[in-house]
């Protein structure tokens, strides 16, 4: 009988336990699965933004150096497929109340662009009535600029391509590093191929980042106002993540401080959001010997003569191969044009 006592109120003692450890575990839970959902929305409303980054962009407006890097950027397209996709997935897209609460948490966004980086984050400013107003706003484009110890100034992009003047001769030069370094012989960052890389992604990833820590801290101000006591800042990235990052022309964000449960949710989406540049194959055929070729897009201006007509565009040279068409150099196109010649 007392075996039986001692056993009723060891359960009293610990159902109370046993119940709390089952509720925390429970809630550990649910916060899980809503970490994972948050994550989605924001990993998804980055990657279509990355995608509309082309909307309604005419490439062939470009300039006359060639890269695969190098696209004309719809940044306010980009913007508003972000937010269009954040509001759904957290389903606020019909509650204006909702999206301006979402708002708040989202302290900044990033759109890297191929020679310059564009951020778009709280800031006051004046309207057209002559109020002042703050709130989320695109700020201007931004280079990715650098001075060596001799004042020489370059601009770079997200490949080799650069601008550079040279101060000794107060001259201005463009194209790619290889090009300019017998042309600028004053400045030593051309010179050296691995320094010049190196270089580059410091200054355009020290850019983006002491941009982002001035407008975060600007944006803890304006939190606070709306009784957000989170104290916003700019997230540990490394290396890694920030070289991949600038490979590609694309968009980060970041959304902090949001509420879940009895903690906060903080999420940063670089991975999965650069947008590259496919290279577009074109297949055509000679007029002169009813060959069949194909020949990358940027070889285009090569092969436009009245000795080859156009026929199909592909994706890769897998298809056009499979569709009968010979691969045509860009740099000596004689020598392979023989060799099918009947």
């Amino acid at each position: 009988m007392k075996i039986i006592n001692y056993s009723i109120v060891f359960v009293i003692v610990m159902l109370p336990f046993l119940y709390i450890n089952n509720y925390k575990t429970n809630d550990l839970r649910l916060t899980k699965e809503l970490e994972m959902r948050y994550n989605a929305a924001i990993d998804t409303a980055v990657i279509d933004a990355a995608k509309a980054l082309k909307f309604n962009v005419n490439q062939d407006k470009e300039a006359q150096y060639e890269s695969a890097k190098k696209i004309n950027v719809n940044v306010e397209e980009a913007i508003q497929a972000f937010w269009n996709t954040l509001y759904l997935n957290f389903e606020a897209r019909d509650d204006s109340i909702l999206g301006g609460v979402l708002q708040r948490y989202v302290p900044a966004v990033v759109v890297i662009g191929y020679d310059g980086y564009y951020l778009y984050t709280i800031d006051k400013f004046r309207n057209d009535n002559g109020e002042n107003e703050e709130r989320h706003v695109l700020q201007p484009k931004k280079p990715y600029a650098y001075v060596d110890a001799n004042g020489n100034s370059l601009s770079f992009t997200l490949d080799d391509f650069v601008t550079v003047y040279e101060k000794s001769t107060k001259t201005w030069h463009y194209g790619k590093r290889d090009e300019l370094a017998p042309e600028c012989p004053t400045v030593p960052l051309l010179q050296n191929a691995e320094t010049f890389d190196q270089v580059r992604r410091i200054t355009i990833v020290n850019a983006i980042q002491n941009d982002l820590q001035y407008f975060i801290n600007y944006h803890n101000e304006h939190a606070k106002r709306y009784g957000i006591s989170y104290t916003f800042t700019l997230p540990y990235i490394t290396q890694e993540e920030w070289n991949n990052s600038i490979d590609d022309v694309g968009v980060m964000a970041f959304i902090q401080g949001l509420p879940i449960g009895k903690t906060t949710y903080n999420h940063y989406a670089l991975g999965g959001s650069r947008l590259i540049k496919r290279s577009e194959i074109k297949g055509a055929v000679d007029k002169n010997t009813g060959v069949k070729y194909y020949f990358r897009n940027e070889c285009r201006s090569i092969f436009t003569s009245t000795d080859y007509e156009i026929l199909e565009t592909y994706t890769n040279e897998k298809e056009a191969a499979a569709a009968g068409y010979f691969p045509l150099s860009c740099e000596n196109p004689s020598l392979i044009t023989h060799r099918h010649n009947p």
